[in-house]
């Protein structure tokens, strides 16, 4: 199983994720319809060449998403009960479809949850760059983790 358990997170350990994703209009298009978005910002070219990016934008909502599904298989598959939260969540640059993105996680905090003893709770910073490595997205996300299996 890739993904890690509550013990073995270690507060200040970044993951670069190895998966990078070229993202394209079809993508934009897929989520911004099946979301219910239809900004025009996102499905219009011709409305965005009058905009100051003069072409659509990709869904913030889609970024984000991808942003976190690519930690996913290097921290929380298999080992994650579910998410608690995403907070702080910021798009300091567009991002556009032909940009191909790469993500890295911080891990931030981590503590025994008071509810539910037997799991733990980590918090994520996740990172998103694009090709000329400028930050495009982050968030911080709280997690509900599996702690390891007993040995008996």
């Amino acid at each position: 199983m890739p993904g890690l358990y509550f013990e073995q997170f270690e507060i200040d350990r970044v993951f670069s994720h190895d998966i990078r994703r070229t993202v394209t209009e079809t993508d934009n298009l897929l989520f911004s319809t099946m979301t219910h978005n239809p900004a025009a910002i996102h499905l219009d070219i011709e409305y965005a060449k009058d905009t100051e990016f003069g072409r659509p934008l990709m869904n913030s909502a889609f970024t984000l998403g991808l942003m976190v599904g690519i930690s996913v298989a290097d921290t929380t598959l298999g080992t994650t009960i579910g998410n608690l939260g995403w907070d702080e969540v910021r798009f300091p640059k567009p991002v556009f479809a032909g940009d191909t993105l790469r993500v890295e996680t911080r891990v931030i905090e981590k503590r025994a949850s008071r509810s539910r003893p037997d799991n733990g709770i980590v918090v994520f910073q996740h990172l998103a760059y694009n090709q000329r490595n400028e930050l495009v997205a982050s968030c911080k996300r709280t997690a509900l983790m599996y702690r390891l299996p007993s040995n008996s």
